[in-house]
Formats: structure tokens, sequence, C-alpha cells
């Protein structure tokens, strides 16, 4: 059956494999790292891996950079 894709409101889907990232960070980082997760803890009533987390803090991360994104979007553009 050939179905005519024209006027289809959701684009097709990125590519979203998770990719798997190991890494080391100072002793610091991880005691904030873990204060972070009881507080989150503590204000949603519930707790999640830190698996769960840490990409969302990425992403807020990145997502907050400015300056980031614009030399970003310039890349993106061929301007890098």
């Amino acid at each position: 059956m050939d179905i005519e894709m024209v006027g289809i409101h959701i684009a097709n889907l990125p590519y979203r494999t998770p990719i798997k990232l190991t890494i080391s960070v100072l002793p610091d980082l991880n005691y904030a790292r873990a204060d972070y997760e009881n507080i989150y803890a503590k204000a949603y009533g519930q707790t999640d891996p830190v698996i769960a987390l840490i990409p969302e803090m990425l992403q807020t991360f990145l997502d907050s950079d400015r300056e980031f994104r614009r030399m970003r979007a310039k890349r993106q553009i061929g301007n890098i």
C-alpha cells in the first residue's frame, strides 16, 4: 500500500540511539552531584537514578549557555 506523506504533521524522528559515556570526576564534583541528587529527591518527593539525572543536568547546562548556542548555530550554517 502506497501512503502519501504530504501534509503529515510529525517530522521524521531524529537519530535517538543513546550514546554511553564513561567519565571520572573529582571528589568535590561527586559530592556536589550527590548533594544535588538529595535536594532533587526532597524537592520532588522521588529518587531518580543518577543515570537519569546527569543527562538532564548536562542538557539544562547546554541549553542555558547562550554563547554556546550562538556559536553552534553559526557552525551549523557553515560560518565556523
